[in-house]
Formats: C-alpha cells, structure tokens, sequence
C-alpha cells in the first residue's frame, strides 16, 4: 500500500506541462562524439517530448512514471558552439542548452588525489595560461563550466593535465565528467552485479543487502504515517512536509557511493580514468584485484556501452623508505593488483607513477605527469597514434641463467636506460648509472614465504635486466621497487617512461 501511494505522490510530482532534462545537460556541455547520445528527464505522463540538436530531431513519450529517454544517432566532432533544444507538445517553455560542443567525454573516478583541485595544487602558472575553451570540466554532473584562468582552480587537476594534452595533440573537445570522492574505499563504488559478478566479494553484497533491508524494515511505520498526511495535504491544497530521510544504503565498505555514480547513467562517454587505492592500502593483491574486476563488470554492465577502455593511475611511492629486500610493504599488494589489471580485465591501461611520489604527502603534487602519462594511453588507445610509447616497461617473464636471471619486458620503446626524475622536469637518462631497488631471493625452508631476500646488482642488457647478487648462488625470484616507497627506482625506456614495480613469483 506505501508503495502504491508513494507512486501515485511521484506522478503527482512529475505532471508538470514543461519538460525537464538530466543536470547533465546544461550550458558549455560536451557531447560525446561518434556514439549514439541519449539524453533524459522527466515531463507529464504520456506527453511527447522532442529533442533537437544541429539537423536531427528526435522524439520520445514520457511513461506513466513521466520518464522519457531519446537517443541521438552518433554526432560528428566539432568545436562550434551549438544549441540542443527540448520540447513538449503540452509545455510552452522549452529547454534551451547553449554553447554545446562534440568531442569525447572522460568520466573521472576514484578518490582525493583525482578530485584534487588546480586551486589545491596551486600551480599558478599554469592556471594563468588556462585558456582552453573546448576543455569542459563538470563535478558530478552540477553544471559545466569552460576552461579559462577564471575557472580552472575549480578542475580536477589530473583531469585538465590530461584534457590539455589530448587538445594539444588532437584540438578535439574535451569534457571531465569528475566523479570522484575524497577518502574513498573502492567497495563504495562497486554496483551490485559488480559484486555478484566476483565470488569472493558475494557474501560482502549480501551482507549489504541483508543490513539494508533492516534499515528499510525500521523506517515502515514512520513512511506510512508521512504518506497518510502528505495525501490528505494534497486533497486539502496544503503544503506538506518533507518525507522521512529513506535508507541511503550508504554502508561505509560495500556500495554507498554508488548512487553518484548511478545518476550519470546512461550519459555517453569515450573512456575512464581511475585514480584510488590510497583507501585499500591493507587489501592483499588478490582482494583488491577483485575488486577492481567488480567495479569494472558492473559500471560496464549497467551503462551498457560495451567495453570502454579503464585506464588506471598506479599508486606512487609513499611514507619512509623500506630497508628490507623482501620488500611487499604498504602498498606494494595494491600495485601489483593495479599492474594485473593489464592481463584480467579487457581494455585497460596503466599510468606509473612510482617514480613522483613524495615520503610525507599522499597527495603528490605533480598532477602533470600522472594527467599526461595517463593522456599517452588515450592518445594510443582511443585516438589510434602510431609509434607512440605510451607505457614505461612492464614485466613480461624471468630466466634463471647460473646465478643470475634474465628479465625481459614489454614496452620497451626505444631501449631500456637508467633514468633521473626531478620534479616536473623530463626523465634524464643517466649514463653509466646504476639500477636500484633490485631484490633478488633463493629458496630457504626456513625464511618466510619460503625465499629468502638480498639486495641486488641488476644491469640493463639490451632490452632485458640482468638481475644477481653474490649472496645468491641459486636465484629463483626477482622484486623491482616492490615497497611503501621505493626509493631512487630509476628504471625507465628511453621515451621517459618509468617502470613498473613487479614481482616474479606466483
């Protein structure tokens, strides 16, 4: 019976004559380009709502709920500000949205250091030079603002780094669809076909479900009392209050974040950039693996648009450096998960950053590199550029040879080197420098795990290290940088790419 009357306080809600479109839509938006575009709101039950945009009309019913959905055909990329106009055939106030451009949209998730702001960053400089106006940046679908010296304090400043290179090398239109939220566990952003999707992360969503049912249960005879008075307000033309706060299945660990994201749906977008992990620094590697494939399933399951590519930010070097070779500290699990992700989970990509991060502040300020080297994977990926190094090495397979092991890489690039990182400056390649942060182990019964660890003398041999210590006769395993912060990890290609941190034992 509430449910009854609830929907019928809805309808009553949404019968207004004039048209209403998502938050999405508003001035300076951008539209994806070379996609089908739905656009949708609300107008009176059974109304025909009409949607135009340069030369296509399109045209929809509201259902019984008043919802309407219209999907444009695919639109061509353009910079010229155009109108989308949204009428009902019962309203005389239509929805006009100015300044519209077609390009390709970046959905931007995960936590803190993806919603740090250029104004937190304070880089001033470029702040000053910030004039871009076919970049747009919007906060969670509040409204679109054009980048300029006067707004850009308010962007994402991993978003805008990566926004300005892609303008730079393609003058395409950007938009920043910026989702992320400070402090943020993955598990509050994972849907619940994601978690059904995982068999060790089943039991965690029905633990949610179970807690959220209780809470609904809970708050029944306070709803009922509120929809016995909001029904008579409404028959007696009075003002009624507010109903009761609902349950906002808002559970700190398991998808409570859901919801700010589960409004953006079915907004088009080119692909997602996802920063986070800081929250998760406990998980094992495995969990937060899983993790990271229930997020994926579900955010590709419910938009219903295919495979988009997922391109993810490695957490960099963080808190003192760790003396012991065995290394697997702090956030080494996590990486190694966000590594894996290039071999499990279709269409994603890596952008390192172990090489920028900073022992006492989890926010690393150089936002440049990270938006950038996530913009090489894009400009690789969904742009289709040819010879472009895109990624730094990544671990591809070991050989023991005697006392020594072989490691071999992909992404090479243009050869391995040895490499210096200052500040936003290029990597440096330093001649005749040596590799640091190389582990290598023996079998030991005794020692944990079965291996015990020394420090290692590693030697770049072609496009292949060469990894030994005198310490071990009888090597069968390999760390690189596989620590909280890995101090002077200096590996790189010699596009100025780092490598990743990697482990070479199962």
């Amino acid at each position: 019976m509430a449910a009854l009357l609830m929907a019928a306080l809805c309808a009553v809600c949404l019968g207004q004559d004039n048209p209403v479109v998502s938050k999405l839509f508003s001035d300076h938006m951008v539209l994806q380009r070379e996609m089908p575009v739905p656009v949708w709101g609300t107008a009176k039950a059974g109304t025909k709502v009409t949607v135009k945009f340069g030369a296509q009309e399109k045209a929809a019913e509201a259902d019984k709920d008043g919802k309407w959905i219209v999907r444009l055909d695919a639109l061509k990329g353009s910079s010229a500000p155009a109108e989308l106009l949204i009428t009902s055939a019962t309203g005389n106030q239509p929805v006009k949205i100015t300044d519209v451009v077609v390009g390709d949209v970046y959905l931007c998730g995960g936590q803190s250091n993806m919603a740090f702001t250029m104004n937190e960053l304070r880089a001033v400089d470029d702040m000053a030079k910030a004039d871009f106006p076919v970049i747009r940046h919007s906060r969670c679908g509040d409204g679109w603002a054009v980048c300029s010296p006067a707004t850009i304090g308010e962007f994402s400043g991993v978003g805008f780094y990566f926004a300005r290179k892609l303008v730079q090398e393609t003058g395409i239109p950007i938009g920043l669809l910026n989702n992320a939220v400070s402090g943020s566990p993955i598990e509050q952003w994972i849907e619940s076909e994601g978690f059904k999707s995982v068999p060790v992360l089943r039991t965690l969503e029905l633990k949610r479900m179970a807690e959220y049912r209780k809470a609904v249960a809970s708050q029944l005879a306070d709803m009922d009392t509120w929809l016995t008075a909001a029904r008579d307000a409404l028959a007696s033309g009075k003002d009624f209050t507010p109903q009761p706060k609902p349950p906002d299945n808002n559970n700190p660990n398991y998808g409570g974040l859901y919801g700010y994201t589960e409004r953006l749906i079915p907004f088009a977008f080119r692909s997602m950039l996802w920063y986070q992990g800081e929250s998760n620094g406990d998980d094992s590697e495995d969990l937060y693996l899983q993790k990271l494939k229930a997020l994926v399933f579900g955010w590709r399951k419910v938009w219903n648009q295919g495979d988009f590519p997922v391109y993810i930010v490695q957490l960099a070097s963080f808190m003192n450096p760790n003396p012991n070779p065995e290394g697997g500290d702090g956030w080494a699990g996590v990486r190694m998960a966000q590594l894996k992700c290039l071999g499990s989970i279709k269409n994603t990509g890596l952008a390192v950053i172990i090489d920028i991060g900073e022992p006492g502040n989890i926010h690393p300020p150089n936002k440049l590199d990270t938006g950038t080297r996530l913009a090489l994977w894009a400009l690789a990926k969904d742009y289709g550029k040819q010879g472009l190094a895109y990624s730094g090495p990544l671990y591809k397979s070991m050989k023991v040879e005697g006392n020594k092991i072989r490691i071999t890489f992909d992404q090479v690039g243009k050869g391995l080197m040895v490499g210096s990182k200052k500040d936003k400056d290029p990597v440096q390649e330093v001649p005749g420098g040596k590799l640091k942060q190389f582990a290598i182990a023996t079998a030991d019964a005794a020692a944990p795990k079965g291996l015990k660890w020394s420090w290692a003398e590693a030697v770049i041999d072609g496009d292949t290290v060469v990894v030994s210590s005198p310490e071990v006769p009888k090597p069968v395993a390999v760390h690189y940088a596989y620590s909280r912060n890995p101090e002077g990890c200096n590996l790189y290609n010699k596009d100025g790419l780092p490598a990743s941190p990697f482990r070479t034992e199962k």
